[in-house]
């Protein structure tokens, strides 16, 4: 177990300071651990921008959110889709707007472990189009935003990057002929955490002031196994989901709040539960798989993001 960092018990909220003033962006915040970290961020007095695609749910948990921390809790929501390039653009645009800076955006929201081969509005196999491709775009028309505060932007990964194919599939990024509900998830998390390391290299080179965090919930009761899984997947995640090898979704929270909030992380690093299969336990440094890092897969992984998302950086 690697508890370096913030030794026995792990990295937990205790640790934060008062956030008044600061503003952190989530996506898919509505429920589960996005739902969790806003709770996390609003006790510490923090502005919480919720960018969600349901407006009745959002609606839902803004009150729910109001009501345990009384009506001037500075919690909003913008409706956003990011199976949906135009939507994306639509609400960063509104957010710009709305907020004068972003100390953290958190990339928070993702589907997982779709049953049969799905697709966006843009066409994209929709696990990497959601989960990659979606955060891609709102990462680049909010960089600005974020550079303004010196702030930091925050992937939430996954431990099935190291599963599936560990590598990007450019001949067949939508998995026409090996369309694999796990693979495709895992293929989608990999795309993610690759992006944010040479996120990291570009934003170094060009002596830009925005952290890049990279962490992973572990495994937390969530609803993101879902109506959209099978049926044997959703019956092993409920049996799986009340043993003690899942936690709940708030502890699900603690990495990416730690990555948005924490002093002094390393940026060439990996944070999430350290305990058994890093699916519980306290929150820390993680051990990564060195084929994230290769240079030649992220290089070629970053234009074809830009072409299909049809968005450029400036550095």
């Amino acid at each position: 177990m690697n508890t370096k960092t913030f030794g026995k018990k792990g990295w937990t909220p205790e640790k934060i300071n008062s956030l008044e003033g600061k503003t952190y962006v989530i996506t898919g915040a509505n429920t589960g651990t996005g739902f969790e970290a806003s709770k996390i961020l609003l006790s510490k007095a923090a502005t919480v921008v919720m960018l969600n695609r349901n407006e009745k749910k959002s609606t839902k948990a803004i009150n729910r959110l109001k009501k345990q921390f009384g009506s001037n809790a500075k919690i909003s929501f913008i409706k956003m889709d990011l199976a949906e390039l135009a939507s994306i653009r639509h609400a960063a645009k509104a957010l710009i707007k709305q907020v004068p800076h972003i100390n953290a955006l958190i990339c928070n929201a993702a589907v997982a472990q779709v049953a049969k081969q799905e697709f966006t509005t843009n066409g994209f196999e929709s696990q990497l189009g959601i989960n990659h491709y979606g955060h891609f775009l709102l990462i680049n028309l909010l960089f600005g935003k974020v550079e303004q505060a010196n702030g930091r932007i925050v992937i939430v990964g996954s431990e099935g990057y190291k599963m599936g194919l560990k590598t990007i599939q450019f001949d067949d990024m939508n998995f026409n002929k090996n369309y694999h509900p796990n693979n495709t998830y895992c293929h989608s998390k990999l795309a993610q955490i690759m992006f944010a390391y040479k996120l990291q290299d570009r934003i170094k080179t060009a002596n830009k002031k925005v952290k890049v965090y990279v962490c992973h919930p572990g495994a937390s009761k969530t609803s993101l196994i879902k109506k959209d899984t099978s049926l044997i997947t959703r019956i092993s995640w409920s049996i799986l989901s009340n043993s003690p090898l899942v936690q709940s979704a708030k502890k699900g929270a603690y990495p990416e709040i730690m990555c948005a909030t924490e002093g002094n992380l390393k940026e060439k690093a990996y944070y999430g539960p350290t305990g058994i299969m890093n699916w519980i336990g306290p929150v820390d440094e993680c051990e990564i798989e060195s084929f994230v890092y290769n240079k030649i897969i992220a290089d070629k992984l970053w234009s074809i993001s830009e072409k299909e998302t049809n968005c450029n950086w400036n550095f």
